[in-house]
């Protein structure tokens, strides 16, 4: 609260008149209390999530990589493993081996990553269907694969 305590003009020695000066105290109080907040708030709402990054050194070049294996789901239900094996929920478990023996994978099905993609149309059921069925069946490493929409 600010006053004004002496006088110009014409008037009386103790008129103290109008202050028109914008009092900014109750603006930096409220200013610091909000600092205080952020800062005790901003460590409290990082949350950690474990990445399964690649390695930061190259491959060799005489290594070449793996094709994976891809699950393609149509907006009708059709489940398709690999380039054009049309298979059903019961059959994937099954159909998956065959898939990536084909691609030269010839142990530890379980190990390999899998991707999965499925048409813009299709449920969210279905599509937890085949991931339900997949980690059922002891494959854990999926990725998931995303298509622009024109």
């Amino acid at each position: 609260m600010a006053a004004k305590l002496g006088g110009g003009g014409g008037g009386k020695k103790y008129d103290l008149g109008q202050n028109s000066e914008i009092n900014v105290t109750p603006f930096v109080d409220v200013m610091l209390v909000l600092l205080i907040i952020f800062m005790v708030a901003a460590p409290l709402a990082t949350v950690s999530i474990a990445l399964d990054l690649p390695p930061a050194i190259p491959q060799p070049d005489n290594v070449k990589p793996k094709k994976p294996v891809f699950i393609s789901i149509q907006e009708t239900g059709a489940i398709f493993v690999g380039e054009a094996v049309q298979t059903s929920l019961e059959n994937l478990p099954a159909d998956i081996p065959v898939a990536m023996q084909k691609e030269g994978i010839t142990s530890n099905f379980q190990e390999e990553r899998i991707f999965v993609r499925a048409d813009a149309e299709v449920q969210y059921e279905q599509f937890m269907a085949v991931l339900n069925v997949l980690q059922s069946n002891g494959y854990f490493k999926i990725g998931l694969i995303n298509e622009d929409i024109e």
